[in-house]
């Protein structure tokens, strides 16, 4: 039997935390250590991260953790791998692994190979960033950082993506999320996999009745939830009968209340907070329709694929690499567009029979697009490209 495959994976953000990015690591993670190999056995995966445990049990996983190693077990780690896979340009890993000439897999899960803020947002007028820093106007990435940092913070945020865009460029592999984020890197010896989630039966439709919209996920500015509130006005001055959930918590929520009161809409929206587990599965239980409208050009929209895998009709701003994974499985809107999004919603309340027709629709792009043995299966493919076996 010839050596193991010695994959290291090294991502900021881990467990216990919970995101986007720790999830598909998570997955992966797991999914690569239960791939077995009648040449090699299964791959030897390392997770290292900067996360701390905080009681999270690591000798649960199928895989190593290392937390927050010292400088000299991290340069070991990098020393023993045949590749290094980096869940976002974290430079000093990323400059140990080229220094030693191994072969290194860059994930990108945000733009930050190609924005100081890595969500190609220009903060002052919260509108998608025409590409400043890729056409070298540095000064106004630094005016735009100000927004959100300290003169001198935003100053060094702008000096540290320079040699990250460098460094990204010398990678043996640069791997995107979305063709959309591929097309907006702009990086040499670049691909595609798109994110993987467990397969899922499709849930039990809502009994029928008044219809229940909801946005899942955090709430902050760049996901353009005022735009929710706006339409959702435009619906009950109308008379239609429905009601809205802001499934998630964040820093913009009591902002949204204090709007939600002013438009008069208590009756109909509701804030959960942050769930999970069975909590948020019987939030979601009157659930028909998830609305997604962002004014950012989402990476992907991990949170759309979780419910196209469970059936649900999904209605999305037309905006990056979220209008890719919808597709034609839903329906969209122009973003920022408050009345687009009203006429999107009142088509569902007309014809209420589309929430299973592009729900069994997105079910099945889920489960062609977006299943986790797929993406693991691309990424082993992709090493083994590198690392062929003699």
């Amino acid at each position: 039997m010839r050596s193991r495959l010695m994959i290291l994976l090294y991502t900021h953000s881990f467990s216990p935390h919970i995101g986007g990015v720790e999830t598909y690591v998570m997955l992966l993670a797991k999914g690569l250590a239960k791939r077995y190999s009648e040449h090699t056995g299964p791959p030897s995966v390392t997770v290292v991260t900067a996360t701390q445990a905080e009681g999270f049990e690591d000798h649960s996983l199928p895989f190593a953790v290392m937390r927050r190693p010292a400088f000299s077990q991290l340069l070991r780690l990098i020393q023993k791998a045949d590749v290094v896979h980096l869940a976002g340009p974290c430079l000093l890993p990323l400059a140990l692994a080229l220094v030693l000439r191994k072969h290194v897999v860059m994930e990108h899960h945000g733009y930050q190979a190609c924005c100081p803020n890595g969500l190609l947002l220009h903060q002052p007028t919260q509108t998608v960033c025409p590409g400043h820093f890729l056409q070298r106007r540095y000064g106004e990435c630094v005016r735009c950082e100000r927004t959100v940092r300290s003169g001198w913070r935003s100053v060094a945020s702008v000096f540290v993506a320079l040699p990250r865009r460098w460094l990204c460029t010398r990678v043996t592999a640069n791997l995107c999320i979305t063709d959309h984020l591929r097309q907006r890197l702009g990086l040499p010896r670049s691909c595609v996999v798109y994110y993987g989630i467990p397969e899922q039966t499709p849930v039990q439709r809502p009994a029928p009745g008044a219809i229940t919209f909801a946005y899942v996920g955090r709430l902050v500015s760049e996901k353009g939830l005022g735009l929710l509130l706006a339409a959702a006005k435009r619906l009950a001055d109308e008379g239609w009968a429905f009601s809205l959930k802001f499934v998630g918590d964040g820093p913009l929520r009591p902002e949204l209340e204090q709007e939600t009161r002013q438009l008069g809409l208590v009756g109909r929206v509701q804030f959960t907070g942050f769930l999970s587990g069975e909590s948020l599965q019987a939030a979601m239980d009157d659930v028909a329709v998830v609305v997604m409208p962002s004014v950012w050009e989402e990476t992907a929209g991990l949170a759309a694929m979780e419910q196209m895998m469970r059936g649900r009709l999904v209605i999305a701003a037309d905006i990056g690499g979220l209008s890719e994974v919808v597709g034609s499985a839903g329906l969209k809107f122009r973003p920022g567009d408050a009345g687009a999004l009203a006429d999107c919603e009142k088509r569902v309340l007309e014809h209420p029979e589309v929430i299973a027709e592009l729900g069994s629709k997105a079910h099945a792009r889920a489960i062609q697009l977006f299943r986790d043995e797929r993406m693991v299966e691309e990424h082993l493919r992709l090493y083994r490209e590198l690392l062929p076996v003699s």
